[in-house]
């Protein structure tokens, strides 16, 4: 099987790092000419709560030969028709995508190559590109997993046993068959996380621990739950942690409850920061309306409430042009909300 990373950024770099060292032939592509080069000259450095250097087959997107079996896609979501139309001419006739992105990006790959060809899978990790060639892993390692699942119930389950045994050599893999509740699982985390954390600079772990984006958190997974729900969509397990049932909540025990354990429920990503905060730092578009916006969108759709996802769409569009920059002042944008 011949094999891709497409968008070969601070998580594929790790991804490429684990699979390159167990020899699967992977290659690793990207637009960013500074990492692709020391890559090729100095292998995938891999820091963080993992140090290890491995030789790596490397590639900008114009050096790219051949054709692919499965192309995991790990781009932002910003360009995906145009990166999902580039991308055609390199899959074999019955080669797959599998979108490793976050949200719910299955929908916009399977209208270009088709639901068959389409796979998914989320990533329970996090990871930061600290120079080129070089990805820091900030989760630990014990917590790295993968949930994957077909887009199609047609789809052919041999390659979905090829994508779990080729993740398997980075760390378990569950295959989903209700995948749209095991994306909406990592939405969940990416919407609330991940968005605070863009929104005030900090990591997972230090937006968790202070009081007022911890109470922001607690409310943007409150919305995401509700519209779930709203939607009927079933909510999967999480690293073995069903989120509803323990993160839910009707009544204000409850509430408090949650509140407490929310730096407990990240402990094992306290140092991720979120890919937005690092697109947003360099000065690039992020995918925020691929992550909260989804939330929103679908809020709109079943009439349920979604202030606190709304408010971190709008702050984060409004750093994204200048007005604001990523910091804890921006909390206080969240003070009228309900």
């Amino acid at each position: 099987m011949k094999t891709a990373i497409w968008g070969a950024g601070a998580l594929g770099t790790v991804l490429g790092a684990y699979l390159s060292k167990n020899n699967i032939d992977i290659d690793l592509i990207s637009r960013n000419k500074l990492h692709i080069q020391a890559l090729k000259l100095n292998g995938a450095k891999i820091t963080g709560t993992v140090e290890m250097t491995v030789p790596v087959k490397a590639f900008l997107p114009e050096e790219v030969a051949g054709k692919y079996d499965i192309v995991f896609l790990m781009t932002k979501q910003t360009e995906n028709t145009a990166t999902v139309k580039s991308i055609l001419p390199f899959l074999n006739a019955d080669g797959i995508i599998c979108t490793m992105q976050n949200g719910i990006p299955e929908i916009s790959v399977a209208e270009i190559i088709g639901e068959k060809r389409t796979f998914g899978c989320a990533i329970e990790w996090g990871a930061t590109l600290k120079d080129p060639g070089d990805s820091e892993l900030t989760s630990n390692p014990d917590s790295i997993s993968f949930s994957t699942g077909s887009f199609s119930k047609v789809a052919d389950k041999n390659k979905l046993l090829e994508i779990k045994r080729i993740l398997e050599l980075m760390g378990p893999v569950n295959i989903e068959e209700n995948f749209m509740g095991a994306r909406w699982a990592k939405l969940i985390v990416n919407s609330s996380f991940s968005g605070m954390s863009a929104v005030t600079g900090l990591t997972f772990g230090e937006a968790a621990k202070n009081r007022n984006s911890r109470i922001c958190i607690q409310k943007i997974i409150k919305e995401c739950i509700d519209v779930a729900h709203a939607a009927g969509i079933k909510v999967e397990p999480i690293q073995g942690k069903d989120i509803c049932k323990l993160l839910d909540y009707k009544n204000k025990f409850k509430q408090k409850f949650v509140y407490m354990i929310l730096p407990m429920a990240i402990r094992k990503h306290k140092l991720l920061k979120a890919s937005m905060l690092q697109d947003l730092e360099k000065g690039r578009k992020c995918e925020i309306d691929s992550i909260n916006g989804i939330v929103s969108e679908y809020g709109r759709k079943k009439n349920i409430p979604t202030p606190y996802n709304d408010m971190v769409i709008k702050i984060i569009h409004e750093i994204e042009e200048g007005k604001y920059t990523p910091e804890l002042k921006n909390l206080q944008l969240f003070r009228d909300l309900k």
